[in-house]
């Protein structure tokens, strides 16, 4: 299939799943065209199969902000006529799926398919919002496929929009064979000394994600027991994140690695994954420390509970609580036997539910489907 595939080149969940969906699509012979205004996240690999189609978003004085949904559809329309696309896949409803409206609109000769997937902050957020709501609704109802990456997802989208049509729950995935277990010797020894442990936390720094509770809960656990923080990512939040680490005078123990494509290598230094987030639909990020076989503590939120299970494959704890994710941290930490277990499970877990060799199936058979009711 020729697929074309538009997404925020950002370090969010929905930008780093959109170009590991292209990537292993490529991997299966399709042809994938992004089309973003930027070269999206973890795009470092070239493959033949994989092409990129710059939006270019021009100032005009006439206007107050750049026309981005407009510059969009017309990008996707140029590139469904000069590929020959045979679908267009966007990531969030608001705007993409809008623009493929258009797009499609726009190709007279012959009508192409739209898959929309939700991820999160286009229905919590902005499609909620009431001034876009009836914009949001209308474009998930034109989809021609429409997939939701857990199962409260699907559930806040129905009853928030009131939609009428079929929403596939396909979840977000990881690739197993990059995210495992460390096999002999890993970065460690470079960042912690002896029996020093090391929490880790990996986000794009926005407010949602609480990164002042990740340093609030590692200076808890440093009272305890030597320890070092990996804060990989960057955002609005990391100047009062640095600020707090100095308040608390831990900073000397915090690393700040700023956005990392090969994630990977970092979280298998981890002896426990912190995501204390204020709303997650899913947790991709936990769900990449499982498949390295590091035990997470998460706020019990939104879908988080679908991918780890509150004493299996690491601890779930309410929002804001940060003594409780910090208690749950030091029951793992200082107990090697609970910490080998529950490593063990969150890596099973990955290969059972969420490997992408389970799951890229599932957006093949979708695209079959709506291709073949076009």
């Amino acid at each position: 299939m020729r697929i074309g595939i538009t997404c925020y080149p950002t370090y969010g969940g929905s930008g780093v799943v959109a170009t590991e969906l292209g990537l292993e699509l490529a991997l299966r012979g399709h042809d994938i065209h992004f089309i973003s205004t930027a070269v999206p996240v973890r795009m470092a690999d070239t493959h033949h199969r994989l092409h990129f189609h710059e939006v270019e978003v021009l100032n005009y004085p006439l206007f107050d902000h750049p026309p981005y949904t407009l510059a969009l559809a017309s990008q996707m329309y140029n590139v469904a006529v000069n590929e020959r696309l045979d679908l267009l896949h966007v990531h969030y409803a608001i705007p993409h799926s809008v623009s493929a409206y258009l797009a499609r609109a726009m190709l007279r000769e012959r009508r192409i398919p739209i898959v929309t997937t939700l991820h999160g902050t286009d229905i919590t957020l902005v499609g909620a919002n009431r001034s876009y709501l009836p914009m949001t609704r209308f474009s998930i109802e034109e989809s021609d496929g429409v997939t939701a990456i857990s199962e409260y997802l699907r559930q806040v989208t129905i009853r928030e929009f009131g939609i009428r049509r079929p929403i596939e729950l396909i979840p977000n995935f990881v690739n197993c064979d990059v995210f495992k277990p460390a096999d002999g010797a890993t970065q460690r020894e470079d960042y912690a000394a002896g029996t020093e442990k090391i929490l880790v936390h990996l986000s794009n720094f926005r407010p949602v994600k609480r990164v002042t509770d990740v340093i609030e809960i590692f200076a808890r656990v440093r009272k305890r027991l030597p320890a070092k923080l990996f804060m990989i990512g960057d955002g609005p939040d990391r100047v009062a994140t640095e600020w707090l680490a100095r308040d608390r005078g831990v900073e000397r123990d915090v690393i700040f690695f700023g956005k990392q494509n090969q994630v990977q290598s970092l979280l298998n230094c981890g002896d426990v994954f912190l995501l204390p987030s204020e709303m997650e639909s899913f947790g991709l990020a936990a769900l990449e420390a499982m498949a390295c076989g590091v035990p997470v503590v998460c706020s019990r939120v939104g879908g988080v509970p679908e991918v780890v299970r509150d004493g299996v494959e690491g601890f779930l704890a309410p929002v804001r609580d940060t003594e409780a994710m910090a208690e749950r941290a030091l029951d793992i930490l200082e107990h090697p036997d609970l910490q080998r277990r529950m490593g063990q499970a969150a890596r099973d877990r990955a290969l059972a539910e969420f490997c992408s060799t389970k799951i890229i199936p599932l957006y093949e058979n979708l695209y079959q489907k709506v291709l073949g009711s076009a």
